[in-house]
């Protein structure tokens, strides 16, 4: 199922700043900074679209992150370290509600 152009774009963004793929000891502070500024069932969304292109092992890893980033909170200078390497690729951290969300 195609992903509608927002979460497209966030995609994109976690692509350009994760060129090489994200680094397991990131999935938590990045779905603990995607839970904070998407609804639940868009950064499921993603998960699963990230989960699609990695091997089984990756897309555990996600989906346990995702379930501890619920229970649990990364430290700040985690959440700082990839806000800022994703702020880098692009992304407007500071003010993704100004997105369009269709």
């Amino acid at each position: 199922m195609a992903l509608p152009p927002f979460l497209s774009a966030v995609i994109t963004w976690l692509r350009a700043g994760y060129p090489e793929g994200v680094p397991e000891h990131d999935y938590l502070p990045l779905f603990a900074l995607l839970s904070r500024r998407l609804p639940d069932a868009d950064v499921a969304a993603l998960a699963d679209e990230l989960a699609d292109v990695g091997d089984p092992a990756s897309a555990q890893a996600i989906r346990a992150a995702i379930a501890t980033a619920t229970r649990a909170e990364p430290l700040d200078a985690d959440v700082a370290r990839v806000s800022s390497r994703l702020a880098a690729a692009g992304w407007p951290l500071a003010r993704p509600d100004h997105l369009d969300h269709d």
